[in-house]
């Protein structure tokens, strides 16, 4: 069989971890990281093993393919399909993990976004975690840990994933064909995401954004028509910025047809990709937003750099703020108007 964790970069602490797990699982295991930093890629990697188990050969293979491809019977991913894991998602979870294994004797159920959850579910999920199903292995993923699932967290075992360095993802990029200047700026550009990084590289438009924040202190002077005319070019970059992702979801889209139409199959799941596509949209968006204000706090930053600047460190503070509101889904262009009325205020 071919290495479960390949796609796995620079984490080589938590995949010895999973892989001795692996050898003689407990219940739960909580995989902490920032989004590409591989703890998707090594849940994924993870129930591969699990669902492995004692197969011969070839049977493993096939268990382990289909793990990896996210089609195994015995693999349940669940994820919010708004903001935040709901009631209704939790419930599913109870429900995937009281049924028996289909092929197996175990059933692997990762979750998520663990860390955005609505607090009406907290009760329920942590429920099936103290008293688990004999056959289910939760695998449940967060960013951090907030104060609200200290004791979901406490009831797993925990694996954390550090966030990957640029000089990782600028050499990952350059191996991989891209070109040294794109391959650095995308890497910058990422925020430590592999995934995001390598869509980055297919962006012919990612230095023009830059600038166009970069430019923003300067052309700031404190009119309404300043800031609503930045507002509508930053906006205009954003909806530019989707098309790589635009490009990749057609082919997605495109794949399944094919395999639909080959094989005939009933429930193709079209609906969940095109809801998960959805979901991909809205969190390029934030992406964009993040990259932006990171580059534009990176600008006053250097101003403070020079001399004492009461301005530019009032811009941060506003810069921070404005990056904080983003996990409450606000409105994209009043958010943005607020803060760059803010910037070129006296």
């Amino acid at each position: 069989m071919s290495d479960p964790f390949a796609a796995v970069i620079s984490q080589d602490d938590a995949v010895a971890r999973l892989e001795a797990a692996a050898k003689a699982p407990v219940h739960a295991y909580l995989l902490l990281g920032p989004r590409g930093s591989g703890s998707y890629q090594a849940a994924l990697g993870f129930a591969a093993l699990l669902l492995v188990d004692e197969s011969e050969d070839e049977i493993a293979a096939r268990h382990q393919r289909l793990a990896l491809e996210e089609k195994h019977p015995d693999l349940i991913i669940i994820e919010a399909q708004g903001a935040a894991l709901r009631v209704g998602e939790a419930e599913a979870i109870i429900r995937h993990g009281s049924i028996s294994p289909v092929e197996g004797r175990r059933k692997v159920i990762i979750v998520r976004g663990i860390d955005a959850i609505e607090e009406a579910a907290i009760g329920k999920l942590l429920k099936v975690i103290e008293e688990p199903p004999a056959s289910a292995i939760f695998v449940l993923l967060a960013d951090e840990i907030p104060p609200e699932i200290i004791t979901i967290a406490s009831r797993c075992v925990p694996i954390e994933f550090g966030p990957i360095s640029l000089t990782i993802l600028e050499t990952m990029l350059f191996a991989e064909g891209v070109n040294p200047k794109r391959a650095k700026a995308a890497a910058a550009a990422s925020g430590g995401d592999v995934d995001r990084a390598r869509l980055l590289a297919t962006d012919d438009e990612l230095a023009m954004r830059a600038a166009l924040w970069q430019s923003i202190p300067d052309k700031l002077d404190g009119t309404g028509s300043t800031v609503h005319e930045m507002t509508a070019q930053l906006r205009e970059g954003m909806d530019g910025a989707q098309g790589p992702l635009e490009a990749q979801h057609v082919i997605e889209l495109e794949a399944l047809e094919e395999r639909v139409e080959l094989t005939g199959e009933r429930g193709s799941g079209r609906s969940d990709l095109v809801a998960k596509q959805k979901r991909e949209v809205r969190r390029q968006r934030v992406d964009e937003l993040r990259f932006g204000l990171a580059t534009l706090a990176r600008i006053y930053r250097d101003r403070l750099i020079v001399g004492p600047n009461a301005r530019a460190e009032h811009a941060l503070r506003s810069i921070r703020n404005t990056a904080d509101a983003l996990i409450r889904n606000p409105n994209e262009p009043l958010l943005l108007q607020a803060l760059l009325l803010d910037l070129g205020s006296e």
